[in-house]
């Protein structure tokens, strides 16, 4: 029976702000303006990296990957939750639904693993500064870049297709979006193994980063303490501000929303920690990284006055 009634759902009704109009039409209207200011900015910062030579070093590199990876996390998402909100009854196949879903923890959880990566990139820039650019290798950057989608792929992508999921008919998501925790809480068999696989995943692909994060942080103090000019610590932890600001949005509403007690019930506090990371972060990342660097600043002014 459970084998038949997972045959037959086929579609999910989202109802977010549903019987909401005036809070669906705001609502719609910042998601348009924050959308085409995320891409818009981090398409700048692709763009100025790819143009200038002087940006063509291993930092810049994986700050391209992360805009890369905020402009795909935000258009797996909110077109569809935009055009959700022009509608009473938004609905979405089961199979879109679930696409949906299985990108947006893709992409979240290689964003996690690029952000471990900038963190040991600064780590070896600061304790190691002649070595640099040896040991930071073309190479060894595609690697490592290549090795955080694959590593997102497969500790975030496959568990959700093999653990065993099963619905009975209820098909109403309270959400903006097919978002995992709220497609989760409408799974009528036992869900131990789900959880416990949720939790695993969690501390795999969130905590650990993070504890490596803090890591090659603390190696970089060290390192930092070390300098014997009070300018020369400014200007090498003036380098790692931006990332560090980047780092705290992400995993503190990352850990706050996804590893914490899960309910069967759909809160206020999860739709708009949700809307944060999955809406606001993406845009604030190239503000962070841009309105701090002064590389970044030159390249944008120059990009500017050739095109002038």
């Amino acid at each position: 029976m459970e084998k038949a009634n997972k045959t037959a759902l086929t579609e999910f009704i989202l109802i977010g702000f549903s019987g909401r109009p005036k809070s669906r039409l705001g609502l719609m209207v910042f998601m348009v303006i924050v959308y085409s200011v995320t891409v818009v900015g981090n398409g700048l910062i692709i763009l100025v990296i790819t143009m200038d030579y002087h940006l063509h070093k291993p930092m810049y590199f994986f700050l391209s990957n992360l805009s890369f990876l905020d402009i795909s996390y935000s258009t797996s998402s909110v077109p569809q939750v935009i055009a959700n909100l022009l509608v009473d009854k938004p609905t979405m196949t089961f199979s879109m639904c679930y696409l949906q879903m299985s990108s947006g923890v893709w992409l979240g959880i290689t964003e996690g693993f690029v952000l471990a990566v900038m963190a040991y990139d600064r780590y070896i820039a600061i304790s190691a500064p002649l070595h640099y650019m040896i040991i930071m290798s073309k190479k060894l950057c595609i690697q490592l870049a290549v090795g955080t989608w694959v590593a997102g792929l497969v500790l975030g992508v496959i568990p959700i297709y093999v653990m065993p999921a099963h619905f009975c008919g209820d098909n109403v998501i309270d959400h903006f979006a097919c978002e995992l925790k709220a497609i989760f809480k409408l799974i009528c068999s036992d869900t131990s193994l789900n959880q416990v696989t949720m939790f695993t995943t969690g501390v795999l692909t969130f905590l650990g980063p993070f504890a490596f994060i803090l890591f090659s942080y603390l190696q970089i103090v060290a390192a930092i303490l070390r300098v014997h000019s009070a300018g020369g610590r400014l200007k090498a932890f003036s380098t790692c501000v931006s990332h560090l600001m980047v780092v705290t949005i992400f995993y503190s509403t990352a850990i706050f929303s996804y590893l914490r007690p899960q309910t069967k019930s759909v809160q206020e506090m999860d739709k708009i920690v949700s809307l944060f990371y999955g809406v606001l972060t993406p845009m604030l990342n190239p503000l962070i990284y841009t309105l701090r660097n002064k590389e970044v600043i030159r390249a944008l002014k120059n990009l500017t006055g050739q095109k002038l």
